[in-house]
């Protein structure tokens, strides 16, 4: 029987949600403004633990880790390197800011969207990921009060308990569960073997962290990335990496972006990383497509909408406001968007737009959210 204590936070759920109210109330009565923390702390303390299903039939297939854990930017030889390197786990995350609150988006990486079902699909390349939505609430790192997740073309809504947020154009779709790790509480996600649709825990997938199911259960850390024993590992550290660090994906795809996809190594076009049928994808009766995977300023919900291909990265703060009621004091504009301030850096707006950018997405109108100071 595979048996850890760190299972048993996910029992503490419910107790974990209820100490959060008092001491978020606690502070909220205390009224004291903190100094703001530094993205990586902040991205700790609100990172998911993070229930990942296997499949037996490809256990590696299921682990995540970074892009270049090949050693190299390019994006066409991933899944043909799945065997080759060991794959540590990580996750990215960026950081982006109003006068009332953080957004922090996290993505896991998978080389390979694979599948051993017949005339099902895959791909090269596999990020999805979540939008958590923190509230500046006077205390060091704030109040989570909702999650955005990324299940292939579609998005899931989830709230804690005694969140504030309310249907708006969009349902919520389920209570989020938080556990206590590490000194502070953190959303549990879920993320399918195979295809690797991402919910709340435990909306998807049969893995609930017991020892009838395939599964890995990964902690957020700041410096640790470990490699899973086997596909039912239930302690296993990821690292976090910052999504603007340089020579990292931002910075790729700043790079890229006014390339064309036969020269550029990483993207096939804008928010969409390159992949091939190299390596044995499509190998059998199942069918591989190409340049299939998205990175989070090119996540799409088919349905939802004025929100835009992109937005939960590139303005997280309208996708939340169309998403969501009961907001109360909220702010539309940003005192921090680095991928805003990266596009405007390199010269980019509506009249001299990136490669492939979304038609339906004004360039302008984004730069326009930029604003130095709060009132």
């Amino acid at each position: 029987m595979v048996f850890n204590k760190k299972i048993l936070w996910t029992a503490m759920g419910t107790l974990g949600t209820i100490a959060a109210v008092v001491m978020g109330s606690l502070t909220d009565l205390q009224g004291i403004a903190q100094t703001p923390p530094a993205d990586l702390n902040l991205a700790a303390y609100h990172a998911p633990i993070h229930y990942q299903d296997t499949d037996s039939t490809k256990y590696s297939g299921d682990y995540i880790t970074r892009f270049d854990y090949d050693k190299d930017w390019r994006a066409d030889n991933n899944w043909d390197n799945l065997a080759k390197f060991p794959l540590n786990a990580h996750a990215y995350y960026s950081v982006v800011e109003t006068c009332t609150h953080w957004f922090i988006t996290y993505s896991f990486y998978h080389p390979q969207d694979w599948t051993d079902i017949p005339f099902d699909q895959e791909h090269e390349n596999d990020v999805e990921g979540l939008l958590t939505i923190v509230r500046k609430d006077g205390s060091t790192f704030g109040k989570l009060e909702g999650i955005v997740t990324v299940f292939h073309k579609d998005f899931y809504s989830f709230t804690p308990t005694n969140s504030p947020l309310r249907n708006g154009t969009e349902s919520i779709d389920g209570t989020l569960t938080l556990s206590s790790y590490a000194g502070s509480l953190h959303p549990l996600t879920t993320q399918e073997a195979k295809g690797h649709g991402l919910k709340a825990w435990p909306y998807s997938t049969d893995f609930n962290g017991d020892a009838n199911s395939d599964g890995i259960i990964y902690f957020p850390s700041k410096t640790t990335s470990e490699v899973p024993a086997s596909g039912n590992d239930r302690d296993v550290q990821y690292s976090l990496l910052d999504v603007f660090a340089t020579s990292g994906m931002w910075q790729h795809q700043l790079d890229e972006a006014s390339l064309s996809s036969s020269a550029a190594l990483t993207f096939n076009a804008w928010g969409g990383f390159k992949g091939d049928t190299s390596g044995g994808c499509g190998a059998g009766l199942p069918t591989c497509s190409t340049n299939s995977a998205n990175a989070p300023w090119g996540w799409d919900d088919s349905n939802d909408g004025s929100v835009q291909r992109g937005e939960m990265a590139l303005d997280p703060a309208h996708l939340t406001d169309v998403y969501f009621d009961g907001l109360g004091t909220f702010d539309l504009t940003y005192i921090r968007n680095p991928y805003i301030q990266g596009l405007k850096a390199r010269g980019y707006n509506s009249g001299n737009l990136p490669q492939g950018w979304p038609s339906s997405l004004n360039l302008d109108t984004l730069i326009g959210k930029l604003k130095n100071q709060c009132s």
